[in-house]
């Protein structure tokens, strides 16, 4: 995969930290021999209470973004980074469906992504694709985004 490819000619190790695709990132990563080198650990934080123990999101930020939402996915990523040995992380929180309401739609995810001292978030629409089809593409999409943070750092 030419994620860890390029993490290991890097010397960087990865971290997740996921919620709605609950590890899919993680095994994507580790299905492949040797991802020891550049994969240090995956943190899966499906509840609120998850997020705030093990990423130290705050229950502020919680409870006035909500957990899908830039800030909570920002403070996902910076707290898989200060909880871990790895120098990239990427966070994943969304709504895979079924279900969503007016204002946070099924297929909404919000991703974070902690590199090089900055941390970017961003959030996509997926639509009601269905929750499988959801967790894929926000599974690839996150691997996308580890890919080009790597990539871009030439």
């Amino acid at each position: 995969m030419q994620v860890l490819d390029i993490a290991k000619q890097r010397g960087v190790c990865i971290v997740t930290a996921e919620s709605c695709t609950g590890g899919m990132i993680a095994a994507a990563l580790t299905v492949i021999a040797g991802s020891s080198a550049a994969f240090d650990r995956g943190f899966v934080t499906y509840t609120n209470d998850a997020k705030r123990e093990m990423l130290d999101v705050q229950s502020a930020t919680l409870d006035a973004f909500g957990a899908v939402s830039e800030e909570t996915a920002r403070e996902m990523a910076i707290g898989a980074l200060s909880n871990s040995n790895a120098q990239i992380a990427l966070s994943v929180t969304g709504i895979a469906g079924p279900g969503g309401s007016d204002f946070k739609p099924e297929g909404r995810v919000c991703f974070g992504l902690c590199y090089s001292g900055s941390t970017h978030t961003e959030t996509l629409e997926f639509g009601a694709l269905g929750r499988a089809n959801v967790r894929d593409a926000a599974r690839d999409h996150g691997l996308r985004m580890i890919l080009r943070a790597l990539s871009s750092t030439a």
